[in-house]
């Protein structure tokens, strides 16, 4: 639950605000967050500065392997943009105030567009390991919202519109830049679990009734926050396994990092190539 204060919670993301404006005055228009396995995409730009989630007080660090855990602030033809290498989890024990937070304190750099990516388990049968999917919608009744409370007013509304979290126009780019790539691209709706268990079986029929075809452990909490910013957001999630009960392996971290590094080069491609078109 969110339950602290929000003039606590807006001086937390202020005084966060604050520390990384003492070491950058860096403006980004596109903010990235890379999820699980594709956090290489970072050291293909061209960086101007990085700076470590630890050195900013008060700031959420991730505590999951493979995420380094980092901004790194940089250009991608000639696009100013900001890089989440590592996310943090409302698994992780943190409050989903603190889980936003990162996604909140880049809108209050001053981007204005949002890349959410993941590693994801396919709900949808007719998916394999290795794919992308472009997020169409989402799902997130199995967490908790990250607007329960006082709202925070300085940053949007009280009731904000989800009918169309993921932009319209930004998908159609994705594809149109997906396409000319040769990177092929599914198209699905996304559900959150709070993990860190993967999902039983029954869980996993109970996604496929409710129309998802993708699974995981983050992304929608995160885009939620940015719409109520009134950030434009769109998401890719890498299909790194199939879900519980449509494998006959049993499910690890090791082989949805492995997976997900194996098409870091096609994701890289297809974010260089959409960024400049956002």
């Amino acid at each position: 639950m969110n339950d602290r204060p929000v003039n606590v919670v807006m001086q937390k993301l202020n005084a966060c605000l604050q520390a990384v404006r003492q070491k950058t005055d860096f403006v980004p228009e596109t903010a990235v967050v890379l999820g699980s396995g594709l956090g290489d995409f970072a050291e293909h730009i061209e960086v101007s500065t990085a700076i470590s989630y630890a050195e900013i007080p008060g700031f959420p660090v991730s505590t999951v392997a493979g995420h380094r855990g980092r901004f790194v602030f940089g250009f991608i033809h000639q696009v100013p943009v900001v890089l989440m290498q590592g996310r943090v989890h409302y698994y992780e024990g943190y409050q989903m105030t603190d889980v936003v937070l990162p996604v909140r304190l880049m809108g209050l750099m001053g981007a204005r567009k949002l890349i959410l990516t993941n590693a994801a388990g396919g709900v949808n049968p007719d998916f394999h390991p290795g794919d992308f999917m472009l997020i169409s919608d989402h799902i997130s009744t199995a967490v908790p919202s990250p607007l329960i409370g006082q709202n925070l007013d300085a940053l949007g509304p009280r009731f904000p519109d989800m009918s169309t979290v993921y932009s319209q126009r930004m998908r159609v780019i994705i594809r149109q830049e997906a396409e000319r790539t040769g990177i092929p691209l599914r198209e699905g709706v996304y559900v959150q679990f709070t993990g860190p268990a993967y999902e039983t079986p029954a869980e996993i029929r109970m996604c496929r009734m409710w129309g998802g075809d993708a699974v995981g452990m983050s992304t929608a909490c995160e885009a939620v926050a940015a719409r109520h910013m009134g950030m434009e957001v769109c998401g890719i999630s890498c299909i790194t396994n199939m879900a519980a009960g449509l494998s006959v392996t049993p499910l690890n971290h090791k082989e949805v990092e492995e997976n997900a590094s194996r098409c870091a080069a096609q994701f890289r491609d297809l974010i260089t190539a959409v960024i400049p078109q956002l």
